[in-house]
């Protein structure tokens, strides 16, 4: 369900390699790993995501591994 006041996310997994990796600050991460893994696999791509802290930041760091 998205909200009104939600971002449509777009993620670059056509343009990745395996190995890449992009991070994206946020204080829901389990929503945002969800999301992300939906769209990996509308386009059918693996993903390894996980919640983290980076430059104190709260966030989730996603790698494409296939």
């Amino acid at each position: 369900m998205q909200l009104h006041d939600d971002p449509e996310w777009l993620f670059p997994f056509e343009m990745m390699q395996s190995g890449d990796s992009f991070f994206i600050p946020t204080l829901k991460s389990s929503a945002l790993i969800y999301v992300i893994e939906k769209g990996a696999k509308r386009a059918q791509v693996k993903v390894r995501t996980r919640a983290v802290v980076e430059d104190g930041l709260m966030g989730v760091r996603t790698w494409r591994i296939n």
